[in-house]
């Protein structure tokens, strides 16, 4: 399946998403199914598959990665999860993952508990660091991918994703409601991504050049429209309070003022950008579709792409020891150097 969060909806909506997923994107379609294993339990009267367990896990398509007190879990296809616990050395499986869907997002409030979701409206929580996840809730009749999960503590949480789909929870997903993004409008805008710049705002990524404020915990949201029409995979907060917001063909836009105006970045391609990371050192990398890895060292004012020779897909990335990155997609996981330099002179292009 796509490398993309977003390009999951084709696998539910054929036709319909086409409206905002390109035919590049739409070429990189379903490859493979899940094993089944046996029916185990039930919620809400339908059986649980459990994922099965595979030492291609960390192989195979992971589409998102957050960290949990040193360890680093990534999620991805057929319910995949794994974690490192040596900063991307050797990769373990969860032992207990209650989906076989794709999972795309995935997000900690706290060392330990953990909320993921997927397609299917599929939400699932961990209260160990990521090894065993329980399911807390589903439906599969919406036929909606969520590609988001925002947790600012353990209790309140928003997941998203398609046509402006958005439910919420305030007792560590127990319960959850269903509401419109922006009150008493009818938006039906994919909601790609979700994050917090250093202000304390949460920040929602969508389509149509649109992007989603909200400087109340998410109570309420205000929509932002940027000079771009197309859309948005992706956003960062950084260090120094600038936001950038990432997506289609290259498309990399700056905001210093809390999104009242938006600067375009250059990044010299035209590959969709899916993923993100802020290093210690400052140096902004994103990570897309292509083998594209690009890398700014003046916190988003340029950035320096390089391509890699593989050119898989790749939606998420985040920092390593080592002078690393590790690079999620398509083929799993990949360590590769931290500066283009390095990357070039490994065999990146």
């Amino acid at each position: 399946m796509t490398v993309t969060k977003l390009t999951s909806i084709a696998g539910h909506y054929g036709q319909h998403a086409a409206r905002s997923i390109s035919a590049a994107l739409l070429a990189l379609s379903f490859v493979s199914a899940p094993i089944a294993i046996a029916q185990a339990e039930e919620f809400n009267g339908r059986p649980v598959n459990y994922a099965t367990a595979s030492d291609l896990a960390s192989k195979k398509l992971l589409l998102d990665v957050a960290q949990a007190n040193g360890r680093i879990v990534a999620v991805g296809e057929f319910g995949h999860v794994v974690y490192s616990d040596d900063e991307g050395d050797t990769w373990v499986q969860a032992s207990s993952v209650p989906t076989q869907v794709t999972l795309t997002s995935v997000s900690f409030p706290t060392n330990e508990v953990g909320f993921a979701v997927g397609h299917d409206a599929i939400i699932i929580k961990t209260v160990d660091g990521g090894d065993t996840w329980v399911l807390i809730h589903e439906d599969f009749e919406a036929e909606t991918p969520l590609m988001s999960v925002f947790f600012d503590t353990p209790s309140h949480g928003l997941a998203m994703g398609a046509f402006g789909y958005l439910l919420e929870t305030t007792d560590a997903g127990v319960t959850w409601t269903q509401r419109p993004i922006v009150e008493g409008e009818e938006d039906d805008f994919h909601l790609n991504d979700s994050f917090r710049s250093k202000d304390g705002t949460i920040w929602v990524a969508a389509e149509f050049g649109t992007v989603y404020r909200s400087s109340d915990n998410g109570a309420t949201f205000t929509r932002l429209q940027t000079p771009y029409e197309g859309s948005f995979w992706g956003g960062i907060g950084l260090s120094d309070g600038v936001v950038l917001i990432y997506g289609m063909r290259g498309n990399v836009f700056r905001s210093e003022d809390g999104g009242a105006v938006w600067t375009k970045v250059e990044t010299g391609i035209t590959k969709s950008f899916g993923g993100s990371v802020e290093l210690a050192d400052g140096t902004i990398v994103l990570a897309g579709l292509n083998g594209a890895v690009a890398y700014s060292t003046d916190m988003g004012r340029s950035f320096q792409t390089v391509s890699r020779v593989d050119r898989s897909g790749y939606n998420a990335v985040i920092g390593a020891k080592d002078d690393k990155i590790i690079i999620f997609g398509e083929p799993g996981i990949i360590v590769m150097p931290d500066t283009a330099e390095a990357a070039r002179a490994a065999g990146s292009t």
